[in-house]
This record gives structure tokens, C-alpha cells and sequence, in this order.
């Protein structure tokens, strides 16, 4: 079965030799169609391409319209049955691919296969498995109650993580993911609401809508170095638009009031966090104040931002703004 890889990049050119370099290595047997698409960024990506990778496919996007909408202009080159969505900055590691591309194939009503992510230190990358977001479990997320109830049913990925088998769970990474390329052209690709953030659990959504399964499969392992592209940019930047991404797949797939209790739960969680850290702030020690500094800047443009006082992130979830935005 032929596989067609899609990477969309922005000013990763580095991270895309890699990847690129451990897809030959590890998929060297497997007939492949490698599609790169350069999401505005003009990094020197296509001439690298052209030096090292000249089978590789490169479509160059004039702007950064976002990340879904530059998968699916990358999508129009794919000419492979399954599609493996993939960022530039993850590393497969040996036997991956070839395991998701058996339990698409064998499990029952494969929509949707993700590998076991790791950091680049080895270690679990927990996000690589989530519950659908809701106003509670979005409102209560944090790395603290993480560790201290790891098998609580609102994180949906402990069941997962300690079974030795392939798991029906609700999200998986869009860092990577693999299913048929006739799934990906019936659910209409990924959704023109999402700038960044968000498309990939709009995208499992969309799969468990036509009858599909989601599944994790522990045998496959990713390294994904994680936020390469998105971390050049200032933080708060990503992570208003995390929430407001959020906040319109609460609206598209649990509706307006699941959508309008997130914003209000996460105020409410945003004060109370504010409450203890700036006291934490103020008596800090020098080496834990960069620290605790830069948890106040976050959960205070996440209060803004639920407060309605950052207006500008609208614009990369509003389907019909964005739309003429990016087509201009």
C-alpha cells in the first residue's frame, strides 16, 4: 500500500532534513510519495529540498494561511491510499510507520492511528493521547493534578498508556497521524475554522462522525521535539489562540453552552491561579522567578483572553474572516 507523507513547514528547515532523514531510514522498503509544503515562510526549504531530497515533492504557499489549510493544498499533490500527517519537527523511529499501517488495516473501523509520541529526552509525550475537551477537564488541566491523578477519566490517555495493545481513545496528536486518504477527502480535510490548534481534534471528531474509530498504538514510536515553529513566535500568541481554538470545537461539536462555560470556568480558573502564583511570584527565589514569572504572563493572557479583551484572535477562528484573509 502506497503511503504519502504530508509535512507542512514554517521556518523548520532543520527539523524537515531530519524528519526527512529518518523517514529513509526507517522506510527505505515502503513505497512512499514525500509531500512538503512551506506554509509562507521562505526559510530556504525548497532549495534544500531540490539539493538533498530532489524526490521530494515541495509546494511553495506565498503566506502563512495556517497550518490545516496548508495540509490541504499539500493534500491535492497526494496520490498514495493512506495519508501519514506528520510535523517537521518529529523524528520516526524504527517500525513505526509499518506498525500504524497495520492496525489501520486490521483493527475494526479504523478511522484514525497514532503512534506513541515521545519528548526528545525519551519521555512520554502525554498530550499524544487526550480526552475531547470540555469546559471541566480544560478548566482543571494542569501539570500538578496530571502527576497526582494521572488515571483520572478526565484526561482520557491512562487506559491507553498501560496497555500493551492498540486502544480506542478520543484524540491523538496531530503531530502524527495516519489514516486513508479517501477519509481525510470525505471529511473535507481539515477545517478552515482553525488557524493553528484545534484542527486535529476537529479532525477526530470528524472521523468518529462517519462511523470511523480513533486509535493509539503503542507498538509506534515518534520523537516530536514539540513547538518548534509555533514557539518563534511571542507565547501569547499561542496560547490565546489554543483557547480560542478550543472554544470553537466546544461550540462546532458540544454547542454554544459547552462553548460558553468554557470561557467561564476558565476565567474563574485563571483568577484563582493568578491568586496563588503572584504571592508565589513575590517571594520567590531568583532561580525559580523566570520561572513563576512566565506561569503568571500565561494564565493572565488566558483571563484577557476570557474576559474578551483579546478581540484579535477571532480572526483565525472565524471561518468567513479567515477565509478572506488568506485569499487575498
Amino acid at each position: 500500500m502506497k503511503v504519502s507523507v504530508l509535512i507542512v513547514n514554517w521556518n523548520s528547515k532543520e527539523y524537515v532534513r531530519r524528519c526527512l532523514e529518518t523517514i529513509q531510514a526507517t522506510c527505505g522498503d515502503h513505497p512512499l510519495q514525500i509531500v512538503v509544503v512551506d506554509g509562507g515562510s521562505f526559510d530556504g526549504c525548497g532549495e534544500m529540498l531540490a539539493q538533498e531530497f530532489p524526490e521530494v515533492e515541495f509546494v511553495q504557499v506565498p503566506e502563512n494561511v495556517g497550518f490545516g489549510r496548508s495540509n490541504n493544498l499539500g493534500f491535492e499533490r497526494v496520490t498514495g491510499e493512506t495519508l501519514l500527517l506528520l510535523n517537521p519537527d518529529c523524528e520516526l523511529q524504527p517500525g513505526s510507520v509499518q506498525s500504524l499501517l497495520a492496525k489501520l488495516e486490521k483493527l475494526p473501523a479504523a478511522g484514525l492511528v497514532g503512534p506513541r509520541i515521545l519528548n526528545t529526552d525519551g519521555t512520554l509525550q502525554t498530550s499524544c493521547v487526550r480526552a475531547f475537551p470540555t469546559p471541566l477537564n480544560q478548566a482543571l488541566g494542569s501539570d500538578w493534578l496530571h502527576r497526582r491523578f494521572p488515571s483520572a477519566r478526565l484526561w482520557g490517555n491512562w487506559e491507553a498508556f498501560q496497555s500493551p495493545v492498540p486502544s480506542e481513545v478520543d484524540v491523538l496528536s496531530g503531530a502524527c497521524m495516519l489514516l486513508r486518504s479517501q477519509t481525510f477527502r470525505k471529511v473535507g480535510g481539515f477545517s478552515a475554522e482553525f488557524f493553528m490548534y484545534g484542527e486535529d481534534i476537529d479532525l477526530c471528531y470528524k472521523v468518529r462522525h462517519l462511523g470511523l474509530r480513533n486509535y493509539y498504538d503503542p507498538g509506534a514510536h515518534v520523537i516530536h521535539h514539540g513547538g518548534q515553529s509555533s514557539n518563534q513566535q511571542f507565547k501569547s500568541f499561542s496560547i490565546v489562540l489554543m483557547r480560542e481554538s478550543d472554544q470553537v470545537v466546544m461550540r462546532k461539536w458540544q454547542g454554544v453552552w459547552a462553548a460558553t462555560m468554557y470561557r467561564v470556568l476558565m476565567a474563574l480558573s485563571a483568577v484563582l491561579r493568578l491568586g496563588v502564583l503572584v504571592p508565589a511570584l513575590l517571594i520567590a527565589r531568583p532561580e525559580m522567578r523566570l520561572q513563576r514569572g512566565h506561569a503568571v504572563m500565561k494564565w493572565r493572557a488566558i483571563l484577557r483572553w476570557a474576559l474578551g479583551l483579546e478581540p484579535w484572535s477571532r480572526q483565525y477562528t472565524n471561518p468567513e474572516v479567515f477565509t478572506q484573509a488568506v485569499t487575498r
